[in-house]
């Protein structure tokens, strides 16, 4: 299995010689690429297929077709040296985290070694964590949950079905038309496991988690074959007598329900499991800011509001629907409103706007008019082209208000204390006064 990394906005060369990707190989990832929603309308939007080289774009992840692999990481400046093994896996590690808390996942990764970081790619790693964390739930005993069951049998089990009876077996009395309950494993959370399991099966490209993978689909025989397609998702409850289990089907939802994205281009053509890093960082700004608000007199929506800029003179119809990504509320009263922005910004000694976009400006214009906002942010990942300190970078005042439009930056590349950090980094101006601290 050849193995191939890039980082989102760089290029691979393709060819022939070391370091570069034989040309077949090259046109088969686009193909299997352009099988993605991300692709846009003209393709390209995953992989750019240029003269010499492939450019990988703003979706991270794996592409995987047999006998070779390419991996999309995204820019994150982790400290280390630029296209060492040891910045892959620092931001391997990054990526995963910002998956768990996106997608409210309690990951760890404590027994996954540095090797592991290094020679696996992304889908690897998931995958071998989603079968640590099956292996030791079936450990702890499958799921199960009374069933109804009708069945003609020749003693009565649990309650006769009269109309039954008397309809198909009048001339048959030796059968009985029974209904009973039975405690069954054959249930919606089990058959989506299964179908992870038989799903991952044919994306992974490990031996090791190819024959973990085996071992678990033995354990789900019983259990019904179903086609993702038809899966009953919302027959799922989880409670007290099964959480264990919650972040198992938050991992099949990512692999299984396109989350983000998972692709296949047909049987043993190749598989991807992508993620726009537009959404991924969004969904993650917005998680650490609803774990930082929790117990405060503050309420957090995500792509919330929805207020419509227009209203049609014709008709009075609204249009030009807004989704704010993140909208923090007071007492009814949106008190502030942060768009996340997986874009890099300057220092203001670079450029007196930082590289900020007229449009993202404009946008916070609409929105400070819409939602009656006092305080806008526009967030950014950090870099080390900002120095050390992430935080608020530039303050300004919308002109003829009270409203202040600020910019600012989250450091993605460590996870500590990220709750505390979005506090005291991002929220610190909403309202000192009445923001109680957890």
């Amino acid at each position: 299995m050849t193995a191939y990394f890039v980082q989102e906005w760089k290029s691979l060369p393709y060819g022939e010689g070391e370091g570069f990707i034989p040309e077949p190989l090259a046109a088969k990832l686009v193909t299997l690429a352009n099988t993605s929603s991300f692709a846009g309308r003209g393709g390209g939007g995953v992989l750019e297929h240029r003269r010499h080289d492939l450019r990988a774009r703003g979706v991270v992840g794996v592409l995987a077709l047999p006998g070779c692999t390419l991996e999309i990481l995204p820019k994150i400046d982790v400290g280390e040296k630029e296209g060492s093994a040891q910045e892959t896996r620092e931001i391997r590690k990054r990526l995963v985290h910002m998956l768990a808390v996106a997608l409210d996942l309690k990951i760890e990764t404590g027994r996954m070694t540095d090797l592991d970081w290094q020679r696996e790619t992304l889908l690897e790693i998931l995958i071998r964590i989603f079968c640590d964390k099956l292996t030791e739930a079936v450990r702890r005993g499958m799921p199960r949950r009374y069933t109804l069951h009708e069945d003609d049998l020749p003693t009565l089990r649990g309650s006769l079905d009269i109309p039954r009876q008397f309809t198909r077996h009048f001339a048959n009395p030796g059968r009985l038309a029974c209904r009973y309950d039975d405690l069954s494993e054959d249930i919606a959370l089990n058959r989506i496991m299964k179908a992870t399991i038989t799903h991952l099966a044919r994306m992974s490209r490990s031996a090791a988690n190819v024959q973990r993978l085996r071992e678990l689909a033995f354990v789900y025989a019983e259990v019904a074959e179903v086609q993702v397609s038809a899966l009953r998702w919302d027959d799922v409850v989880i409670d007290r007598t099964n959480s264990a289990w919650q972040e198992l089907y938050g991992m099949a939802q990512l692999f299984l329900r396109n989350r983000y994205q998972t692709t296949s281009a047909g049987a043993g053509q190749g598989s991807a499991l992508l993620f726009e890093m537009n959404t991924l960082f969004e969904e993650y700004i917005g998680r650490l800011v609803a774990r930082a608000l929790a117990g405060s007199e503050f309420r957090v929506t995500l792509q919330g509001g929805r207020l419509f800029c227009l209203t049609s003179l014709d008709d009075d119809r609204a249009v030009f629907q807004t989704k704010p990504d993140i909208l923090i509320w007071r007492a009814g009263q949106v008190a502030q409103v942060i768009d996340t922005k997986w874009k890099r910004i300057s220092a203001r000694i670079d450029d007196p706007k930082q590289g900020v976009s007229q449009a993202d400006v404009y946008q916070m214009m609409a929105y400070a008019h819409i939602y009656k906002a006092p305080r806008l942010t526009l967030l950014y990942p950090h870099h080390a082209g900002l120095g050390d300190e992430e935080g608020v970078r530039a303050r300004y005042r919308v002109t003829g208000q009270e409203t202040v439009l600020e910019t600012a930056s989250f450091d993605i590349s460590t996870g500590n204390d990220v709750v505390d950090r979005v506090t005291n980094r991002i929220l610190c101006g909403i309202d000192e006064a009445s923001l109680v601290l957890p």
